[in-house]
């Protein structure tokens, strides 16, 4: 492990186009929970299934159940980046990173400092009217109980990709040429089992692909460094 590691190292140092593709495992250690892990939000007891709850058809239909669990699983509150978070902050400082693609809707890049982060899935911290588009401040979702409705009576929502909603075509295009034109391509923290997000890692060419996780994915026999581990600890080290 220590040996990968050091390979890692060796690899960040030597080049200058990297990029960074990561899931849920970047924010755990930050305290924010996942949904597939054993003890993640899809193995716990709710009246819905949260994949359920984070669809377009039910939020339309049931905007207080959502509001519930948003404010018990997914309000953003006294979280801050980790040793992940900073380092690729600094790493894009450096000139050495030049893209963060994350699958996560937490703005905990940006937070650690991050300037060129491509939110596959929308970010939390913004919000906007369901009927007539106004935006809001993230702090408008944050009511003790019940909706957050707009002047206009429309309902507010988080600027996130609902289930059964598509990704924006701005952000697949600048994720896709970002990945494509890498030197270096890490995948961090995610079980890359979620598409179309998942597929994006066919797009990279180079002899660079590291898969930093702690459990295996369906794409370990492509990569050409594999580390089961933390990211916290792999951060650490480089």
């Amino acid at each position: 492990m220590e040996d990968n590691i050091a390979k890692l190292k060796e690899w960040v140092e030597k080049s200058d186009n990297i990029v960074f593709f990561g899931g849920a495992g970047v924010s755990t250690e930050s305290g924010i929970p996942d949904f597939r892990s054993t003890n993640g939000l899809y193995h716990q007891q709710w009246k819905y299934n949260p994949e359920t709850i984070l669809s377009h058809s039910f939020f339309e239909a049931n905007p207080e159940e959502y509001y519930r669990f948003y404010r018990a699983k997914l309000m953003i509150k006294d979280v801050k980046p980790n040793i992940t978070h900073l380092k690729l902050a600094e790493l894009e400082k450096e000139g050495k990173l030049r893209a963060v693609v994350t699958q996560n809707i937490d703005g905990l890049h940006q937070a650690a400092g991050s300037k060129n982060v491509i939110e596959l899935h929308g970010s939390l911290l913004r919000a906007y009217c369901s009927r007539c588009g106004k935006i809001f401040n993230y702090q408008a979702m944050n009511v003790e109980e019940g909706v957050p409705r707009c002047d206009c009576g429309g309902v507010i929502r988080p600027d996130i990709v609902f289930y059964e909603e598509p990704l924006k075509e701005e952000d697949i295009t600048n994720a896709l040429k970002a990945i494509s034109s890498a030197d270096m391509l890490i995948v961090g923290g995610t079980s890359l089992n979620v598409y179309p997000a998942a597929g994006m890692i066919n797009y990279y060419s180079g002899n660079k692909l590291v898969l930093i996780n702690h459990s295996a994915t369906p794409y370990d026999g492509m990569a050409n460094l594999v580390i089961h581990e933390y990211l916290g600890k792999v951060f650490s080290g480089i």
